[in-house]
């Protein structure tokens, strides 16, 4: 838990990049306005994820989730935020998704680089058999010299 009322505030980077998006350009923001709208914020996520919290004890579980959020939604009375709150869900999901079907190609490309492949399989059985014909010939050789 925090140990100062400060600690619970979000970074104030973060809320003036937020500010900064929701407003047209040319609007400045005063500091004591910055400051204001940064508790608001961690007033605002301390509450929603309280209220999520309850519908994870309901529910008998530990862990808050995705449906947990969105429901602490509606008992808060924001449920015009649900779509979105959905559609940036669902583009984050896409991205892991993304993220972890690329990981695991480096996987595999990895593996397949450092175990022989076919095309060295099939370049170490053209020298073995380069080799073979190369002894055979010598062994012509020796049968000739035998025979005269």
């Amino acid at each position: 838990m925090a140990e100062k009322p400060e600690d619970l505030n979000l970074p104030n980077a973060v809320i003036t990049r937020i500010i900064k998006e929701a407003l047209p350009d040319g609007v400045n923001v005063s500091k004591e306005a910055r400051r204001a709208i940064s508790q608001a914020a961690s007033v605002f996520v301390l509450y929603a994820t309280s209220c999520a919290n309850n519908f994870a004890m309901k529910a008998k579980r530990k862990t808050l989730n995705a449906g947990d959020v969105m429901s602490a939604m509606e008992e808060m009375e924001f449920e015009r935020f649900l779509q979105p709150l959905r559609e940036a869900l669902e583009a984050y999901k896409k991205g892991q998704k993304g993220k972890k079907e690329a990981s695991e190609q480096k996987r595999k490309d990895k593996e397949k680089k450092n175990s022989p492949g076919e095309h060295d399989k099939s370049r170490d059985e053209e020298e073995d058999e380069h080799m073979d014909d190369e002894q055979e010939g010598e062994n012509e050789g020796e049968e000739e010299d035998v025979e005269n």
